[in-house]
């Protein structure tokens, strides 16, 4: 490689990580969302986390960062909407009542196209999503991870300084259990806090007859915090109306608003972070 080519390759990366510093050093607070597998509800929770946070006052941002899967387009009505930018490279969040949103899926050519990419160009996206977008400054950053302990979670987790720390999801059954204990493993040997653990889908209430029913047992989720010393941050139970709200999308004009059980979480959450 020339000399002068790579020097100013060089002088890029310096800028760009020198801008990505900054814009994190306007948030309070960095909470990544993790789980140990898929079709646990991770990118459901992070979006009722990201509102019930914004809803309480909280200056909000949320970024989805699966790049394979971008649920939270979808969740939050992104799909077909494109950013707007200051210089043609900087990117503007959507607004979703006072939240700030962003995410991969409205990058894309469409909705249904797959993104083909090995792991230098995940994590050189997840740097652009990280370093180029303007938030200004926020008290929270929720960031929907990608399932797993792979390239995208370990980017984001050796991009971010001081993450305050991860919000781990699963569901009860021992399945899920055992793969959560792989993402506190990797937490703990990136040596980022563990904020605790969310049991989703935890009983589902009959909405004729009011009778709970453990389709998937429940306590798992305690019983591992237990175990591996984290905070148990709540139960959020199979609802009817989230799974409806996830999939028809929250209207643009309309102030979203999560569920209860996530305002519980999140009141969890601030007091672990306070502690």
């Amino acid at each position: 490689m020339d000399w002068s080519l790579r020097m100013e390759r060089q002088a890029e990366m310096e800028a760009a990580t020198k801008r990505l510093k900054e814009r994190l050093g306007r948030i309070k607070h960095k909470i990544v969302v993790l789980s140990g597998k898929g079709g646990v509800g991770k990118s459901t929770v992070a979006a009722n986390l990201a509102l019930s946070l914004s809803n309480g006052g909280a200056r909000t941002g949320l970024l989805d960062i699966d790049i394979h899967g971008p649920s939270i387009s979808e969740i939050m009505n992104l799909q077909d909407l494109r950013y707007d930018s200051v210089d043609g490279s900087n990117i503007i969040p959507i607004q979703r009542g006072a939240l700030k949103v962003v995410s991969v899926g409205p990058l894309l050519e469409g909705r249904d196209a797959a993104v083909i990419f090995r792991g230098p160009m995940k994590h050189n996206m997840i740097r652009q999503l990280l370093g180029d977008v303007g938030w200004g400054d926020l008290d929270f950053l929720v960031i929907d991870s990608p399932p797993g302990t792979g390239d995208e979670p370990l980017s984001v987790c050796q991009l971010i300084d001081d993450p305050t720390g991860a919000v781990v999801v699963t569901t009860p059954q021992k399945l899920s259990i055992s793969d959560v204990r792989r993402s506190i493993n990797f937490c703990r040997k990136l040596e980022m806090p563990v904020i605790g653990i969310v049991e989703n889908m935890s009983g589902f209430v009959c909405p004729a007859c009011g009778e709970e029913v453990d389709i998937f047992e429940s306590g798992g989720g305690e019983r591992l915090a237990t175990e591996t010393g984290v905070a148990f941050l709540g139960r959020i139970p199979i609802d009817p109306a989230i799974a409806r709200a996830g999939d028809s999308g929250f209207e643009p004009d309309a102030e979203p608003k999560p569920a209860e059980e996530f305002a519980r979480v999140a009141e969890a959450i601030l007091n672990e972070i306070e502690e």
